[in-house]
């Protein structure tokens, strides 16, 4: 059986980690590990680490806003396990929206704690119309669901544009605003003493450091003992993006070639049918090792203009 320590383990951004960026300083802390945007440059990652004779376990790391980078990640790695049978296993991804939506709550409950006239804007790199509209609904639930802290979302283009929502929340009433990442970053790039973001402090990582590397440890074990039993975690992949984005009548076509067949009566949705439940949350460990509480998140504020130290390949 291949051990962790012998495996080597790839790290999969999207939108959530700056293209991978964000995931770059987790590289040291895993261990044989390379932090990599999804695209061509991951092929030649994963060709040459498999040239090398050994297993490689890729995690893709989502907070489960980037369906598309799961199934996109799969189909790579599917063209290559034609040729490297039992070496190469797709991870669960790192998390799902319950994740997101429960460290989002404990965030927000620390802050009206602190401070009961602050708000909290969760902020994320604007993507697509869908992946933006989970960051809008997680925000909904995190406000309903958090201690009645008022909660904005931010999907922006550049970290300077959230004083565009800290403007709104201060014409509201609110004096004060802490923002959050809604993925992997652990600065904002942003001039906190700016005038237009006076106020505003910035949470730090959702999720500590440490936290994080166990929860790709474990995601990536557990793969290496579906491998061991003939499961390689890519058709679940190939899934992920099911029922994400617009609703699509099935009749007449089926998605073959893709690793799974919609065809047959167990699978008669039609336009506006309830979305599938993502594959990914049924693969997660019964002993889930993501934190309950919340001193794995960091609570220091921050109020310095910083980018990440790393950057991974382009």
């Amino acid at each position: 059986m291949t051990t962790l320590e012998a495996a080597r383990v790839v790290l999969v951004g999207g939108h959530e980690s700056g293209d991978g960026a964000d995931l770059v300083r987790f590289e040291p802390i895993v261990g044989r590990t390379t932090a990599i945007r999804r695209g061509r440059r991951l092929h030649d990652v994963l060709t040459s680490a498999l040239a090398d004779g050994g297993t490689v376990v890729v995690v893709p790391m989502t907070f489960g806003r980037d369906p598309a980078m799961v199934a996109d990640t799969a189909r790579a790695l599917r063209w290559l396990t034609t040729k490297h049978v039992g070496t190469l296993a797709l991870a669960a991804p790192f998390g799902v929206l319950g994740h997101l939506t429960a460290r989002l709550r404990a965030v927000a409950r620390e802050v009206r704690s602190n401070d009961r006239e602050a708000a909290l804007v969760i902020v994320a790199r604007a993507s697509n119309p869908f992946d933006d509209a989970e960051l809008y609904k997680i925000a909904h639930l995190v406000g309903v669901h958090g201690a009645g802290t008022e909660v904005m979302p931010a999907p922006v283009t550049e970290d300077d544009a959230v004083a565009d929502v800290v403007g709104r929340l201060r014409r509201l009433g609110y004096p004060r605003t802490v923002v959050v990442p809604a993925g992997f970053a652990r600065e904002l790039a942003a001039d906190l003493d700016a005038p237009e973001l006076a106020g505003t402090t910035f949470h730090g990582a959702l999720i500590g450091d440490s936290a994080v590397a166990r929860i790709i440890t474990e995601r990536a074990r557990a793969a290496l003992h579906d491998l061991e039993h003939g499961r390689d975690g890519i058709d679940d992949g190939l899934a992920a993006d099911d029922g994400h984005g617009y609703a699509h009548d099935h009749t007449g076509h089926s998605h073959t070639g893709a690793g799974h067949d919609h065809t047959g009566p167990a699978d008669d949705h039609q336009t506006f049918a309830p979305a599938h439940q993502p594959p990914e949350i049924n693969r997660q460990s019964t002993r889930d090792p993501w934190p309950t509480g919340s001193r794995t998140t960091s609570t220091a504020p921050t109020r310095s203009r910083s980018t990440p130290a790393g950057r991974p390949s382009p």
